[in-house]
């Protein structure tokens, strides 16, 4: 399999992935650069020297350069929220959500599927606002972007989901932080 892991720059994901489709699999992660730090970088490096399967490309958050007709698998996860998201300190204009969709739909082979995973907010009718203060998302939201974009939501799955949090604080809030409500989504590029 060739998988595309979108903002995994932490080499998390490819540290599990890689290895899973093996010497004749590869894994290539995108990162945003304006989240590429030199630090990011040196350590990707040597991961990949681990990890030989692994490549890493960086291109402007807002405007992914991603490989076309490439992934038999992408992953997404907890970032789609963040193409609502605009940050002067982080370089990150206000972007269109579709067309980041568009570009990963062109990265993925005919019946492909994508992961995608991230926290919940409650339904409301600003998902800017709502992804500037918490860092959240409506997964209807989620569902219809993707629906937009000629994806097929396929499954569904409450693994992550976590009742007590009640969907009102910061994802980075030491309450909730690593133990937010998530939802799992998996979507397929039809055939």
């Amino acid at each position: 399999m060739d998988v595309l892991d979108l903002a995994g720059g932490n080499g998390y994901w490819a540290e599990i992935i890689g290895p899973a489709v093996g010497p004749k699999g590869h894994v290539a992660v995108w990162a945003g650069s304006q989240f590429y730090t030199p630090e990011i970088k040196k350590s990707f490096e040597a991961f990949m020297t681990r990890q030989p399967n692994v490549s890493i490309v960086a291109s402007p958050f807002e405007a992914p350069e991603l490989p076309k007709n490439y992934a038999d698998f992408v992953m997404l996860n907890l970032d789609y929220h963040d193409t609502y998201w605009q940050s002067e300190k982080y370089r990150v204009p206000k972007m269109d959500p579709g067309l980041f969709l568009k570009a990963v739909y062109a990265a993925m082979k005919p019946g492909a599927t994508i992961g995608v995973i991230d926290h919940v907010a409650n339904p409301n009718s600003d998902t800017r606002a709502t992804v500037d203060k918490l860092h959240r998302i409506d997964p209807d939201v989620v569902k219809a972007d993707f629906k937009r974009a000629g994806f097929v939501l396929v499954g569904t799955s409450d693994l992550l989901r976590n009742p007590a949090d009640d969907h009102t604080l910061l994802v980075y809030d030491p309450r909730v932080r690593g133990k937010t409500d998530r939802f799992i989504f998996k979507f397929k590029k039809p055939s």
